[in-house]
């Protein structure tokens, strides 16, 4: 009876085992369906100027180990970086129309947006009793956001899109005769 229940313990052992990495196996088949739903939860307006922009890639390695059993995995994520200046805070604005002077006085740039282009794994692994979850991916897209932000600031990013939005309303806004004084605040 022993010998019974241990045969059947590592049947269905070896089932697990063979669903887990060939899924549809035991069943003979494998089908894919994919749905869309579009759920839009607020929209609002905005009054952003990107004054730069930047395509990063990076190289996620995801590990993590339970009771012994490691899973990892290894991800190459691409994305854009938007900075610039948020026009909600109130720049300063006056106009000298006498001595045809126009003074701006913006906030300083930040990092606007981080969008995630593209996400390729080239290798992942799952632990024997420690298999992948959307929690783990979940993480591994935090991960990647939070990387892709950093190398932001490795780039030099912020900088840049101070100057490019000082520049880019100089040119904007002198017409007429008009000369155009923009400086960050603070």
């Amino acid at each position: 009876m022993l010998l019974v229940a241990v045969a059947l313990l590592i049947l269905l052992g070896l089932g697990y085992c063979a669903a887990r990495m060939v899924p549809g196996a035991l069943l003979g088949r494998n089908t894919t369906n994919i749905t869309n739903d579009v759920v839009v939860s607020q929209i609002r307006a905005v009054a952003k100027l990107v004054s730069s922009e930047a395509t990063v890639r990076d190289v996620i390695v995801y590990e993590n180990t339970w009771y012994g059993s490691t899973k990892r995995s290894l991800v190459v994520v691409t994305g854009r970086l938007f900075a610039g200046i948020d026009l909600h805070d109130n720049p300063d604005v006056s106009i000298d129309h006498a001595r045809r002077v126009i003074r701006i006085r913006i906030p300083p740039a930040k990092l606007i947006a981080v969008e995630i282009r593209n996400m390729e794994t080239y290798d992942e692994h799952g632990g024997l009793w420690n298999p992948f979850t959307p929690e783990d991916r979940n993480l591994i897209q935090r991960q990647a956001r939070a990387q892709l932000a950093a190398a932001g600031g490795q780039l030099e990013l912020i900088r840049h899109a101070n100057e490019s939005a000082v520049e880019l309303l100089r040119m904007l806004l002198a017409k007429d005769g008009y000369t155009v004084d923009v400086a960050l605040r603070g």
